[in-house]
C-alpha cells in the first residue's frame, strides 16, 4: 500500500508540473517560486544519481528532474523581468548562487541525520515551497503562472505521499517534527487553493478553462 500511495503521489506531482511548465509558457512567465524551484531540482538531482533511491520512486525522480529541468530553462527565459533591479549577470549570478546554495543544504541536510530517504528536506522544502506559492499568488495578485488545477494537483498529490509517511515509515513514528510538517503542508496548500479558487470566482472564469485556453 505504501508504494502504491506514494506512485499516485508521484504521479499527481508530475501532471502538476507538467501544468506548471504549461501555463509558465501560455502566460511567459516562471510559474513556481525561486527558492522552490532550487530546493526541488536539487532534490531530484541528489536522490536520482548522488543517492539514488530504489524503484519505482527513483523512475519518479527521473521523471521530476526532467521536468523541473525545464521549469529552470523558464525561469531563466521568462523570470529576469521580475527582478527589474538586476543586470542579466546579476539575475544569472544570483540564480547560480542560490541553486549551489540550496544544493548543499539539502545534501547536508541528508548527511547531518542520516536520512537516505531524504524525507526532512523533502517534506521541510515542501512546506517553504507551500508558504512560497501563496506570497507568489498575494505578490502577483493574478493568476499569471498559476491555475486551479496546479493548485488541486499540488494539494493532492503531498497529501497522498504525507499520508503514506505517516501510516508507514518509521521516520514519523515518535516524531513530531514530521506530523507538523504533514498538517502544515496540506493547511497552506488549501489556503492557496481557496485564493486560486476565490480570483477564478471574482473573474468569472471556469475552473477549466485557463486548462484548455
Amino acid at each position: 500500500m505504501y508504494t502504491l500511495l506514494m506512485v499516485i503521489g508521484g504521479i499527481l506531482w508530475s501532471l502538476a508540473y507538467i501544468l506548471i511548465i504549461w501555463q509558465g509558457f501560455k502566460d511567459r512567465t516562471y510559474a513556481m517560486p525561486m527558492a522552490a524551484l532550487y530546493a526541488n531540482i536539487s532534490w531530484e538531482a541528489i536522490f536520482s544519481f548522488l543517492h539514488p533511491h530504489s524503484p519505482p520512486q527513483l523512475y519518479i525522480n527521473y521523471v521530476w528532474f526532467s521536468l523541473d529541468v525545464l521549469i529552470v530553462f523558464q525561469f531563466l527565459k521568462f523570470g529576469r523581468p521580475e527582478f527589474p533591479k538586476f543586470s542579466a549577470k546579476q539575475f544569472y549570478f544570483v540564480f547560480s548562487f542560490g541553486l549551489a546554495l540550496a544544493f548543499f543544504a539539502v545534501l547536508f541536510v541528508t548527511y547531518e541525520f542520516e536520512d537516505w530517504q531524504g524525507a526532512y528536506a523533502a517534506f521541510g522544502q515542501n512546506l517553504m515551497m507551500s508558504v512560497l506559492f501563496i506570497a507568489m499568488f498575494l505578490s502577483r495578485d493574478s493568476l499569471r503562472g498559476q491555475s486551479f488545477n496546479i493548485a488541486l494537483l499540488k494539494m493532492l498529490g503531498t497529501g497522498v505521499s504525507s499520508l503514506a509517511f505517516y501510516l508507514y515509515q518509521p521516520i514519523s513514528q515518535g516524531s513530531f517534527l514530521m506530523p507538523f510538517l504533514y498538517v502544515s503542508i496540506f493547511a497552506c496548500d488549501a489556503v492557496y487553493t481557496g485564493l486560486v479558487y476565490q480570483k477564478y470566482k471574482e473573474q468569472k472564469i471556469p475552473i477549466f478553462k485557463r486548462l484548455r485556453n
